[in-house]
């Protein structure tokens, strides 16, 4: 087994720190802890099982639908336009 810190194992999965330690608090990956100078340094002890796993995981994140920018001002627009024909009906009635 290899040992890796939080952010080489972040940097290596192209993940962000916040959500390498969440995985390490819920057990999805391993950890040993260390005392070095005085402070609990946390080291991810990489395995090929787990780290199967892990890839796996990561890559069915990654390949969720995107959130589209293009899709979401299209949509903003018709609202727009809804909203316009709306407010020339009320000002006829007034």
């Amino acid at each position: 087994m290899k040992k890796v810190t939080l952010k080489a194992y972040a940097v290596k999965h192209k993940l962000s720190l916040f959500n390498v330690v969440k995985m390490t608090k819920s057990g999805q990956i391993p950890t040993e802890t260390v005392v070095e100078n005085g402070k609990d340094v946390i080291y991810i002890l990489i395995d090929e099982k787990i780290e199967k796993k892990v890839t796996q995981t990561i890559e069915l994140v990654k390949n969720k639908e995107p959130y589209s920018m293009r899709n979401e001002n299209e949509r903003l627009k018709k609202e727009v336009e809804k909203l316009k024909k709306e407010i020339e009906v009320l000002k006829k009635r007034v």
